[in-house]
């Protein structure tokens, strides 16, 4: 029941390492999946909307990103 929050070039990649043992925050659940996703042109633009979701610090927000369709 958490959320992670990240920018990555390769998303499926990232999520198979975060579903691997190790130590850190994605490291002690290994059923991470993919349930929302942004696409950028630019690495500056996906890090800075990384940015603004994690500033927000709310639960509900993600709740809402990932209830609506995406790609």
């Amino acid at each position: 029941d958490k959320f992670y929050v990240g920018a990555s070039a390769n998303p499926r990649e990232r999520l198979k390492k975060h579903n691997r043992k190790h130590k850190g925050f994605t490291g002690t659940a290994r059923d991470w999946e993919m349930v929302y996703r942004e696409a950028f042109t630019e690495k500056r633009l996906a890090r800075r909307r990384e940015m603004e979701i994690k500033s927000k610090k709310s639960r509900s927000y993600i709740e809402y990103l990932t209830a609506q369709p995406n790609e």
